[in-house]
């Protein structure tokens, strides 16, 4: 074989060489642009107070998990007591957590918590750390709520606000399928939303704190030698559209904070925990999960491409 042609033949060896190189290259932006919330792990939404997974037809968070699907991701949707502690609601997201783990063969999930959720997540993280990739909160009640508070304080046990409230919630825990109505009540869930109660539940997982008052905290951080990444956003608008009467109520609760930034129910400060992306989006409380029935303000961002957006930012963690 002469020079010339054992320079071709190397020349020849590295394009063929480079082009399978290129393969998984290109198979992955692919699935960047077809895909792009395709995790490597599942994501599970977990609602808040007052929240469940489908009522009626009608999804908590709105929209969302259809589309999250419709872009490659797997979406587990939990149902949690409604209206009870963080520790009660985070016992029963593990135990579902464990159920799909058994059922389809999954590792780890991807943990997205709104309001209450952002605790209960939280929980599941501390106490099944190896069963979590990722905890992120959107409006999470991290150092509890003022609103909470003030209700709380202006309540009277067994009085008839107490039990017509609870009586609703255990229709709402009724409706959902959740069989735990009889464990529904509103003083417990209260008492665990409260600047006070939250202390005490941050003193026992306070993995992804914030290191300064009203800032952020690590993007990743380990719980038991189960590394993780932590995530947190948030609105600080309330009044976002004229037509949506849950606005009004929201402009009502909004007054607890007495001019500090927030969504209506959780300040903006509150909402803090782990690597804080965004903490002023132009939503409030409902708007966070496109509700009521996708009804948010003209000019907000859409909180359907927000969680398809955070769910690409998973995906290109290697999460």
């Amino acid at each position: 074989m002469t020079s010339s042609s054992l320079r071709q033949v190397c020349a020849a060896v590295a394009v063929a060489a480079a082009g399978m190189a290129a393969v998984p290259a290109q198979a992955q932006l692919l699935s960047s642009l077809f895909s792009p919330a395709k995790t490597k792990n599942p994501i599970v939404l977990v609602h808040g107070f007052i929240g469940f997974d489908n009522v009626l037809g009608i999804q908590y968070f709105y929209d969302i998990p259809n589309n999250l699907r419709k872009d490659g991701a797997t979406v587990y949707i939990a149902s949690v007591n409604p209206s009870q502690t963080t520790e009660f609601r985070g016992e029963e997201l593990i135990q579902q957590m464990k159920q799909w783990a058994a059922k389809d063969g999954v590792k780890k999930f991807n943990l997205i918590g709104h309001s209450h959720g952002g605790p209960t997540v939280r929980y599941a993280a501390g106490t099944v750390p190896s069963m979590v990739a990722s905890v992120s909160t959107m409006a999470g009640t991290h150092f509890g709520s003022k609103v909470a508070d003030d209700i709380l304080a202006n309540t009277t046990p067994g009085g008839g606000f107490d039990k017509l409230a609870t009586a609703g919630l255990k229709l709402i825990s009724w409706l959902t399928g959740n069989k735990t109505t009889s464990d529904t009540d509103l003083l417990t869930a209260l008492k665990a939303l409260s600047t006070p109660g939250s202390a005490a539940f941050n003193a026992k997982f306070p993995v992804g704190a914030p290191t300064t008052p009203c800032g952020t905290g690590p993007e990743v951080a380990s719980v038991n030698g189960n590394s993780m990444r932590w995530y947190s956003f948030s609105g600080t608008s309330v009044k976002t559209d004229g037509w949506d009467i849950s606005d009004a109520i929201l402009s009502y609760t909004a007054e607890y904070f007495k001019g500090e930034a927030n969504d209506g129910l959780v300040s903006q400060c509150s909402s803090h925990w782990g690597k804080v992306v965004k903490d002023n989006y132009d939503w409030n409380h409902l708007d966070e999960i496109n509700q009521v029935l996708g009804g948010i303000g003209k000019n907000a961002p859409d909180p359907v491409a927000f969680y398809k957006q955070h769910a690409n930012r998973l995906k290109l963690a290697g999460l």
